[in-house]
């Protein structure tokens, strides 16, 4: 078994240890590896460790090497964690069974056409910019709550939950709650937040999925 295996075992064995403590029921939290920049060859060591759930920033990167890795693991799923551009949602429907950016209404009708032509049925998160960082994706908060009635009630889509990224240079825990007031307004039971450095502290303020990447693969 190779480092990055190990790696994503001992994070398995530290979520669901972190999960049962915040709990006391043990309620599932999935990570979600987040593969971006490794090879095909890298990630299937960790495939072969018992890992199912991956997570990529870019539709074209993640079609150089998902296509055949899904096809050998008819099992996985795979989430995109990064920001859609219209022009890609053919290729995104084609591959990823999660999206979890939805911002922005063109994006959302653009998905929704592509499910109906290609009849899959995708689920999604909602990003939300809870720090209202002007360079960020995601929907400001104020606006998360409506805009997740809207992407539901009129293009149809199935939102799970929401996703954030927060601010590098502050506390993440503000934002966390934050997230998780505004999934309980929309009545939303799942969340996405929190990466390698603060994914047991995602998981104290209520985390379904986190997304580990560098804790497992290593530096980038």
């Amino acid at each position: 078994m190779n480092d990055a295996a190990k790696r994503y075992l001992a994070v398995e064995k530290a979520v669901a240890e972190k999960a049962k403590g915040c709990t006391g029921s043990g309620s599932p939290v999935r990570l979600v590896v987040v593969s971006k920049t490794f090879s095909a060859d890298v990630i299937e060591p960790v495939i072969e460790a018992g890992c199912r759930t991956f997570g990529e920033n870019r539709v074209q990167e993640a079609q150089s090497k998902w296509p055949d890795l899904k096809q050998k693991y008819s099992d996985i799923e795979l989430h995109l964690i990064g920001s859609l551009q219209s022009n890609k949602a053919e290729d995104a429907v084609e591959l990823f069974d999660v999206v979890q950016t939805i911002d922005r209404e063109k994006i959302a009708r653009a998905i929704a056409k592509e499910m109906e032509r290609q009849g899959r049925l995708l689920k999604f998160f909602v990003q939300v910019n809870t720090g209202s960082e002007p360079q960020k994706a995601g929907v400001l908060p104020d606006d998360a709550v409506e805009f997740v009635n809207w992407c539901q009630s009129d293009v149809g889509l199935i939102i799970e939950g929401l996703m954030a990224i927060p601010p590098f240079n502050e506390n993440p825990g503000p934002h966390f709650a934050l997230l998780r007031k505004l999934a309980g307004e929309a009545g939303l039971s799942k969340l996405s937040m929190g990466m390698s450095g603060d994914y047991l502290e995602a998981i104290e303020f209520g985390a379904t999925h986190v997304r580990v990447g560098s804790a497992i693969f290593g530096s980038r």
